[in-house]
């Protein structure tokens, strides 16, 4: 009898490592959780956005689970360096940030403009001179404004920091600010959905230009390759391009998409030569 229950006890063990031997890694997404179109919490309380479905196909064709973990843009660092999430994958600006984390391959370009409204007599960045603007905390359009156009935002009345564009925009509408500086899709998505588009002019001067990748943590270059062998396959076959195309408030987002199937392998062949040079 015990002989028996001791073949069984071994039996359990060995199902039960094997079966954890088969545990799928899951994949913890971190994402602002309002910045359309790349990443927020809808109106039922489920996650959408490009990045997201991009994520989630990338998570698809690794045979990963996917895990949404969203966050207030400025927590971001601490939510990543904690273990909480794996990325920070939120239309996020490598620019500037080159030496921070460990950077996929870039797959959007993105330029940062000017948001106010047609009424308010601003058509040109010095028209902003005296003037309230504000800024997302934590973005690139805020380090832009510290940084290479700190001579611009010395110009201003001041420059106000807020925890998202909606809450920004919001200000604009009810005239306590005179302008937002903001990503152009963004600013785009939050322009064509709102009541009245015509209300608002974009400044044809922009701010600057960039580049949108995911943030990995230093150290993490394996799981930073695996994502982006996934994506250059997902660009390769056109699941990119179609996801990007999928839905209007994408569109975009489909215009600035840097990584298609047309250049693929040409990003493919690059990261194997550095791969190469680097050994």
């Amino acid at each position: 009898m015990k002989k028996g229950i001791a073949v069984i006890l071994a039996l359990v063990l060995v199902l039960s490592c094997a079966c954890l031997a088969e545990e799928t890694f899951t994949f913890k997404h971190g994402y602002d959780y309002d910045y359309r179109p790349y990443s927020y919490i809808d109106d039922n309380g489920e996650t959408a956005g490009f990045d997201i479905d991009v994520c989630k196909a990338v998570c698809e064709y690794l045979g990963w689970n996917y895990e949404g973990v969203p966050f207030s843009w400025d927590a971001k660092d601490a939510e990543l360096n904690s273990g909480s999430c794996d990325c920070i994958w939120s239309g996020f600006t490598l620019n500037g940030r080159e030496d921070d984390y460990v950077w996929s391959i870039p797959y959007s370009d993105n330029t940062q403009v000017v948001l106010t409204l047609a009424n308010s007599g601003i058509a040109t960045l010095a028209d902003l001179a005296g003037k309230l603007v504000g800024v997302q905390t934590a973005t690139s359009a805020m380090d832009l404004l510290k940084g290479d156009q700190a001579d611009l935002a010395a110009t201003f009345q001041d420059l106000l920091v807020y925890e998202t564009y909606t809450l920004a925009i919001t200000d604009l509408l009810a005239g306590a600010i005179d302008a937002v500086a903001i990503d152009v899709t963004t600013c785009n998505f939050n322009v064509a959905n709102s009541d009245n588009p015509d209300q608002f002019l974009v400044l044809e001067e922009v701010l600057g230009t960039e580049q949108y990748a995911i943030g990995f943590r230093m150290g993490d270059e394996e799981l930073r390759d695996q994502v982006n062998a996934a994506l250059i396959a997902l660009a390769k076959d056109g699941t990119l391009e179609k996801i990007a195309a999928s839905k209007e408030e994408y569109a975009d987002v489909l215009q600035y998409l840097s990584l298609t199937a047309e250049n693929a392998s040409e990003v493919e062949a690059s990261l194997a030569a550095k791969a190469e040079a680097a050994e």
